[in-house]
């Protein structure tokens, strides 16, 4: 996958690049791009498939139900939205939400190597099946891979979870449920950030 052709020295270059791209089929669609909202120099990165209906319609990630599913489950551990920073695969939704191709995935992909690169984070969650097969095709299924920190290009660790629109559609609490798997799997995340404050990394 290639790297970006020009040098993005700030997130606001890179997403004013993002605005005007016509690299993909998608541009043709979109109401707004998205591009990415949240602390610039967060710890931790959260990483979704694509924009949804609310997100084209804003320019905001994670704004719709899902995104408030989300923040539900940040909350639930004491994190803020605004100390995380939050991004998806791909920056334009793909049509009827439907789960972005490869080609689109390839084209926009730079994009999300250029924002890790300026922010920087420890921790990329991927949210859903998607986001984590395409950062690491080697990780097993989201079913099996959730909830486990992984390794990934050396000095960051990814460490998937539910995606929270798969939440949605499995409301129950029950003990073993994605809801409850996913209570256990933020509270591991909420323990990893206290670790690497009292460490006094960032």
């Amino acid at each position: 996958m290639n790297a970006p052709t020009e040098p993005f020295l700030t997130l606001e270059a890179l997403g004013h690049r993002v605005a005007s791209c016509a690299r993909c089929p998608l541009h043709e669609t979109r109401s707004h791009t998205v591009f990415g909202g949240g602390d610039p120099a967060a710890a931790i990165m959260l990483v979704g498939e694509g924009p949804g209906e609310v997100e084209d319609q804003t320019g905001r990630p994670f704004v719709g139900p899902a995104g408030q599913k989300l923040d539900e489950v940040l909350a639930s551990v004491g994190i803020a939205r605004a100390a995380v920073y939050i991004t998806n695969v791909v920056k334009c939704r793909p049509p009827g939400n439907r789960v972005p191709t490869r080609t689109e995935m390839e084209v926009c992909f730079p994009y999300l190597e250029a924002q890790v690169a300026l922010i920087q984070p420890a921790l990329i969650v991927t949210l859903g099946n998607t986001s984590t097969q395409w950062l690491a095709p080697d990780v097993p299924g989201i079913t099996k891979s959730h909830g486990t920190f992984y390794p990934w290009r050396g000095r960051i660790l990814l460490y998937p979870m539910f995606h929270p629109s798969y939440l949605l559609r499995n409301p129950s609490k029950a003990k073993g449920s994605p809801k409850y798997q996913t209570w256990e799997d933020i509270q591991r995340v909420r323990k990893w950030l206290d670790e690497y404050h009292a460490a006094g990394d960032r």
